[in-house]
C-alpha cells in the first residue's frame, strides 16, 4: 500500500544561481518528497554599493527581475527530477543573509549551500551560511558540493 506524505513544514533554500546553491536545492527537493515538506526558494538582491566615484547603472536594469530569471531557471532544473514537490518562490530586496534568517520563522529546516557568489573560493563556509547556522530560528544545513 502506498500512501501519498502529508505536508511536514517548510524547507527555506537559500538560492543565489551558485553550483552550490543549486546542489543545495537539489538536496532539498530531495528531502521535501521524502518528508512531504514544501520548499519556499528565498533570493535576495542589493543594488551594488559603490565608494567613490559615482556609478550610473543602466536606465533599463531591473536587478528584481534579474533574480526572479535566475530563480525561474533554478526552479525548472528542479522540478525535471522532483516533479512533485511544492515550490514557493520568493525575491526580496536585501542582503542575503537577514532575509534568508527572516525566512526561517517557522520552517522545519533551512538549507544553504557553503559558497555562493561573491565569496572566496578557499573558504569552507561562506559569510552567508556562517551568519545563518547561527541566528536562524530552525535547523540549518549546510552542504557542501565538492562536485
Amino acid at each position: 500500500m502506498t500512501s501519498t506524505p502529508q505536508n511536514h513544514g517548510r524547507i527555506v533554500v537559500g538560492v543565489d544561481g551558485s553550483p552550490s546553491s543549486l546542489a543545495a536545492l537539489d538536496w532539498a527537493a530531495g528531502q521535501g518528497e521524502l518528508t512531504g515538506s514544501s520548499l519556499e526558494l528565498v533570493m535576495a538582491w542589493e543594488w551594488p554599493t559603490v565608494y567613490g566615484a559615482p556609478f550610473a547603472f543602466p536606465t533599463d536594469w531591473n536587478p528584481a527581475a534579474d533574480a526572479a530569471r535566475v530563480l525561474d531557471e533554478a526552479v525548472t532544473t528542479v522540478r525535471g527530477n522532483h516533479p512533485d514537490v511544492d515550490i514557493q518562490q520568493t525575491v526580496v530586496e536585501g542582503h542575503p543573509a537577514p532575509a534568508l534568517v527572516n525566512a526561517s520563522r517557522g520552517a522545519r529546516l533551512l538549507v544553504v549551500g557553503c559558497r555562493g557568489h561573491g565569496e572566496f573560493a578557499g573558504m569552507l563556509l561562506g559569510s552567508v551560511s556562517e551568519h545563518c547556522v547561527t541566528n536562524a530560528h530552525c535547523p540549518v544545513l549546510v552542504l557542501r558540493d565538492d562536485r
